[in-house]
């Protein structure tokens, strides 16, 4: 039976710092092992644990102050945090504070060693670490252990070519190794096929709006064992799923 009631499983005591509250959360996963939710609560610079156990009341605190923007976790239970005030992305083993920085940290700027304003980010099986380097208007693939990173996605400046984005968002890559990523304020969801010279509309691009075929500043995505891929929207207030298979 369909539930069309929500229940909260983490915050929902008002915003603020304490272990009860979340601030501007901006990016959550599930870690399997420990039965939990791993969130950036961006609004507190933390990254927070929350135990999926009935009876939880709190979360217990990761890494603080940091200033959190995208998650991930690999198949090794590595966890993957962007930061979009050092520009770079780091690695951290569940209970480690510090890190190891596998994107970025060489200053914001636009080189193949830098990131600008990293936000989503997507780890595929062999570690190789996507970025959605969104001041740079590109998708950046940093291998593991590379010391540069590579522009597997537009990199032609901000525009609404299909060679471009404009602020890109959330990303994902399917099995087939194309990337998806929101192209937030063109309002529309491309799709790059690995090597492709330039990307294809998967969903919107037709102008901003309310419409089933619209979106307005697409910020996240996902997608579904069936092939659905469900796409959040900023200034739309909802979630829009598609199928595209």
């Amino acid at each position: 039976m369909r539930d069309t009631n929500g229940q909260v499983v983490a915050g929902g005591n008002g915003q603020g710092n304490q272990l009860d509250q979340l601030y501007q959360p901006a990016d959550v996963l599930i870690d399997k092992e420990t039965d939990s939710l791993i969130i950036c609560d961006r609004g507190n610079r933390r990254v927070v644990r929350w135990s999926r156990r009935s009876g939880t009341i709190q979360g217990e605190i990761l890494i603080d102050n940091i200033a959190c923007r995208g998650l991930a976790m690999d198949n090794q239970r590595y966890l993957y945090i962007s930061d979009v005030e050092r520009y770079e992305v780091r690695r951290y083993q569940i209970g480690d504070k510090n890190g190891t920085i596998v994107a970025g940290g060489n200053g914001g700027g636009a080189g193949l060693n830098q990131l600008n304003v990293p936000t989503y980010i997507f780890v595929d099986q062999q570690q190789a670490v996507y970025v959605s380097d969104r001041d740079n208007h590109r998708v950046m693939k940093w291998n593991k252990d590379a010391k540069e990173g590579t522009v597997v996605a537009a990199g032609q400046g901000y525009g609404n070519a299909l060679t471009q984005l404009w602020f890109p968002q959330g990303l994902l890559i399917d099995t087939l190794g194309t990337i998806y990523v929101a192209d937030s304020l063109n309002d529309r969801v491309m799709g790059w096929s690995t090597g492709a010279q330039q990307g294809t509309v998967i969903v919107g691009g037709n102008g901003k709006g309310e419409g089933a075929n619209q979106l307005n500043a697409p910020w996240d995505l996902s997608l579904d064992r069936q092939g659905n891929l469900y796409v959040v929207e900023n200034w739309n207030y909802r979630v829009q799923r598609f199928s595209i298979e």
